[in-house]
C-alpha cells in the first residue's frame, strides 16, 4: 500500500524522515501555504496531510476544509493545550519527532477512520481520547419536519421547556436556516443570534462548554430555567451555520447540560455542489448534520389531507439523503374538523395503510387558542394554558406527567 502525503510547514527533517524510511507514506508534494493543501486535497492528489509548521496558525476550517475533501489531517505538535484544540477540531496528533513508521500507522489509521464516515458531509472527531473516563453526555432530541408549516419550532420549544420543568438541564438550539422564529417566540429581541456565536467561538478554536453557553440566552417559564441560542434573525446569513462547526459545538454541550432540543429547517437536498466547481457551503448541511447525530428525531406533520401526504414523502427524502435513521412520527393539529370523526383512529389507519414503517409517536390537538395566546405573550404553554390539552400532550411526550384540569360540573338543587 503507498499513500500520497502533503507536507506543510517543514523545514526539511520531516521529508527526510519519511523518505528515508521507504516505508508507506510518499510524500506527492511540499507546501509553504495552508491555501495551496486545500487545494491539493480538491485535486485529489493527496491522500492525507501532515502539518509541521506552527501549530497555533492551524485554524479549525482549514482541518474542516481538508477533511471534508476526504483528506485526513495529522499535525507535529508538542503542545499540549494546542494539542488538545486540534484534536477538537478533527485532526490526529502527534509529537514532532515521532518516527515514520509510527506516522505511516498514524495515517493509515485516520484514513480507515475517515472512510468508514464518508457518508457524512460533516468532519467526525477522530482525536478524541479512546478508553477514557466517560464525561456527561446530553441527549440530543431534533425536531424535523416537511414544509408547510406543522409546528415544529412550537413542539420543540415547548418540549424543550416540559423537560426543564421536570428538572433536567436543557438548551435549545435555532437551527433553521430558512425561517428561525425561537427568538419571536420568546419575545426576545436578539439581532446577535446567539447559534452564530456559538459557531464563531468553535472556529476560534474554544470548545469548553462554558464558554459555548455563554451564547445562550438564559430563559425563565413557569418557574424552570433553560437556555436558548436564538436563530439567524435573516435567513440570508446562513453562511454563518457551518454544519462541522455546529456539530463540534453541540458535541461539547453534551458535556454541561442533560438535554440539548434543536429545532432544523425542512429542507435536506445536498446538490449545492452541483452548482460549482469546488465545494460549496451547503444551505441544508446544518440540517443533515444535527439529523445524523440526534439520538431522537420527531418528524412533524400536520394531521390533515396536506401534512399528511407532505410527511410521507419526507420522510422517503430523507432516506434517500441520509440513509437509515430512527425517526417517530408526530400528528400535530390533530381535530375532528380536520380528519372528519375519530381523528386518531382515521389518522392511524391511514398511516398504516399509505405511510413508511416509522412508529407514530402522537396524536398533539389542535389547540389554536392557546397556542395563539401563549405567543401573543412571548412565552410557552405551561405559563400561559398549562392545563390545554396540547401542553398536556406535549408534557406526556418529554416524560413530564401532569393532569389536565377537569371541567367542574354546575350542581343545581332538586326542583320542589
Amino acid at each position: 500500500m503507498n499513500i500520497s502525503v502533503v507536507v506543510h510547514g517543514d523545514d526539511g527533517t520531516v521529508v527526510d524522515r519519511l523518505e528515508s524510511h521507504r516505508g508507506v507514506l510518499t510524500v506527492a508534494r511540499t507546501c509553504a501555504e495552508i491555501a495551496e493543501v486545500i487545494a491539493l486535497c480538491e485535486t485529489g492528489l493527496a491522500d492525507a496531510a501532515i502539518l509541521a509548521g506552527p501549530p497555533e496558525e492551524v485554524e479549525t476550517h482549514d482541518i474542516d476544509a481538508m477533511i471534508e475533501r476526504g483528506v485526513p489531517v495529522v499535525v507535529l505538535c508538542d503542545d499540549a493545550a494546542q494539542g488538545k484544540r486540534l484534536a477538537a477540531a478533527g485532526a490526529y496528533v502527534a509529537a514532532t519527532g515521532t518516527p515514520a513508521a509510527e506516522l505511516g500507522i498514524l495515517v493509515g489509521r485516520a484514513r480507515a477512520e475517515l472512510g468508514h464516515r464518508e457518508h457524512a458531509p460533516e468532519p467526525v472527531q477522530p482525536g478524541e481520547p479512546a478508553g477514557g473516563g466517560t464525561p456527561k453526555r446530553a441527549g440530543i432530541v431534533v425536531f424535523w419536519g416537511p414544509v408547510g408549516s406543522p409546528g415544529r419550532s412550537l413542539l420543540a420549544l415547548n418540549y424543550a421547556v416540559e423537560c426543564a420543568l421536570d428538572g433536567k438541564d436543557v438548551v435549545l438550539l435555532d437551527a433553521d436556516t430558512y425561517g428561525a422564529s425561537q427568538a419571536v417566540q420568546l419575545g426576545l429581541l436578539d439581532e446577535a443570534a446567539g447559534i452564530a456565536q456559538i459557531c464563531r467561538t468553535v472556529d476560534s478554536g474554544r470548545f469548553d462548554a462554558t464558554k459555548l453557553e455563554r451564547s445562550c440566552a438564559p430563559v425563565v417559564i413557569a418557574g424552570a430555567r433553560m437556555r436558548v441560542a436564538t436563530g439567524l434573525p435573516r435567513a440570508s446569513r446562513w453562511p454563518e451555520l457551518r454544519p462541522t462547526a455546529l456539530r463540534r459545538a453541540v458535541l461539547a454541550l453534551q458535556e454541561g447540560c442533560d438535554m440539548i432540543v434543536i429545532d432544523v429547517a425542512a429542507a435536506l437536498e445536498l446538490d449545492e455542489e452541483l452548482s460549482f466547481d469546488t465545494a460549496a457551503p451547503q444551505r441544508n448541511g446544518v440540517t443533515a448534520a444535527m439529523l445524523r447525530i440526534a439520538d431522537e428525531i420527531y418528524a412533524v406533520g400536520a394531521a390533515d389531507s396536506i401534512g399528511v401526504p407532505r410527511l410521507i414523502r419526507a420522510l422517503e427524502e430523507m432516506r434517500e439523503v441520509l440513509g437509515e435513521l430512527e425517526v417517530k412520527v408526530l400528528f400535530n393539529k390533530v381535530s375532528a374538523a380536520n380528519v372528519g370523526a375519530s381523528p386518531r383512529q382515521a389518522l392511524a389507519e391511514t398511516w398504516a395503510r399509505f405511510g413508511p414503517d416509522v412508529p407514530v409517536a402522537g396524536y398533539l390537538p389542535h389547540d389554536p387558542a392557546a397556542v395563539d395566546a401563549a405567543l401573543l405573550a412571548g412565552s410557552a404553554l405551561a405559563e400561559i394554558a398549562p392545563h390545554s390539552g396540547l401542553r398536556v400532550a406535549i408534557a406526556a411526550l418529554a416524560g413530564h406527567k401532569i393532569k389536565a384540569k377537569m371541567p367542574l360540573l354546575r350542581r343545581f338543587a332538586p326542583s320542589m
